[in-house]
């Protein structure tokens, strides 16, 4: 007769194993999103070279605009609104503490997107386009990526209709991007082409919202005309052109998620290292930033330019904005051989 003593059978998974292993799943979104914006800020730097800058740029080059003495106060109050959230998001990052970072996402996601918004929009104004409208915005610096007013490290874009998505600028990008964080350009290009692609059908399936909750807009059915449920992929086509084209700005529009929400929970509840998640995000911004800075700069005139931080605000005075104005802009504008972007917090 066999006994068999089931008290003595040793589990094959233990309780620690469950909860690292659940401690894990919930942490992908998460990892995923960081493993996004950790790969632009790679690709920047890997592609951050003499001949990716703006100087090469015919659309820099021949930048001008007629301002006005009326003109440079509007500008100066989008910079200074541009400068002083960067302030406010460098001074987060530079705590460095592992549990304030943590937590620092309610606030530092929402900072990345505000003060790359109020530089594009000071640059815009140079352009002739001077609303607050976003989807004005979202669509023409759509147009300018296409045109290449943008350097090489962040003139990728997404067109095409809903399933029939085409990744511009990235010849990488086609490949399957992994769960781990980017440590090949290969492996980057597929995790920034991921982005745009569920970014883009994020997008096309908002607008379908918006589109078929119009009566006036809606498409329907030819034989009943009753709104349609199901879409076919000529249905999709016909809202293409709401679309615009999907850039890296409609990538950083993903950090607008709303303190009270149970999105921004679960970043702060995972288990990634936040600390370079805020680098990431910092370097992006400062190489963004700067990029519409040169813009500016260029429109009103070098002088004119100094003189504007000359009279900043004493936190900002010898800060991060002199420090690109000395090593990124005065090079480019002058003529003189630029100095390497230093796009590091």
């Amino acid at each position: 007769m066999t006994t068999i003593l089931e008290n003595n059978i040793i589990p094959l998974v233990t309780d620690e194993q469950r909860q690292a292993e659940e401690t894990w799943r919930k942490s992908i979104p998460a990892q995923v999103f960081l493993n996004y914006f950790f790969a632009i800020n790679y690709h920047i730097q890997e592609n951050d070279d003499a001949t990716g800058g703006l100087q090469h740029l015919p659309y820099f080059r021949a930048h001008q605009a007629d301002l006005t003495d009326a003109d440079i106060p509007n500008i100066t109050k989008l910079l200074h609104a541009c400068w002083s959230t960067e302030y406010a998001l460098r001074a987060t990052a530079e705590l460095g503490d592992e549990d304030y970072l943590r937590n620092a996402l309610h606030w530092t996601f929402p900072q990345a997107y505000h003060t790359i918004l109020s530089g594009l929009q000071a640059f815009l104004y140079t352009t002739g386009v001077r609303s607050n409208n976003s989807s004005l915005i979202q669509r023409e610096v759509g147009r300018l990526v296409v045109r290449n007013a943008y350097p090489r490290p962040v003139s990728f874009y997404a067109a095409g209709a809903y399933g029939d998505f085409s990744i511009h600028r990235l010849p990488l990008a086609g490949y399957k991007a992994g769960l781990h964080i980017a440590g090949k350009e290969i492996e980057a290009q597929a995790q920034i082409g991921q982005f745009l692609r569920t970014t883009r059908k994020m997008k096309a399936q908002i607008t379908r919202q918006q589109v078929q909750a119009n009566p006036n807009t809606a498409l329907r059915s030819q034989k009943t005309g009753k709104v349609l449920d199901k879409w076919t992929p000529q249905h999709w086509q016909q809202i293409t052109w709401r679309l615009g084209y999907t850039t890296i700005f409609d990538l950083l529009s993903r950090l607008r998620i709303s303190q009270t929400s149970r999105e921004i929970e679960r970043y702060v509840e995972a288990e990634i290292d936040f600390k370079l998640f805020h680098q990431s995000l910092l370097n992006i911004v400062s190489y963004l930033n700067g990029i519409h800075e040169s813009y500016v700069a260029k429109a009103m005139g070098l002088e004119r330019y100094q003189q504007l931080l000359a009279d900043l605000p004493k936190h900002l005075q010898h800060s991060f904005v002199a420090d690109r104005l000395r090593n990124r802009i005065e090079p480019l504008l002058t003529g003189e051989a630029p100095a390497q972007m230093n796009i590091a917090a």
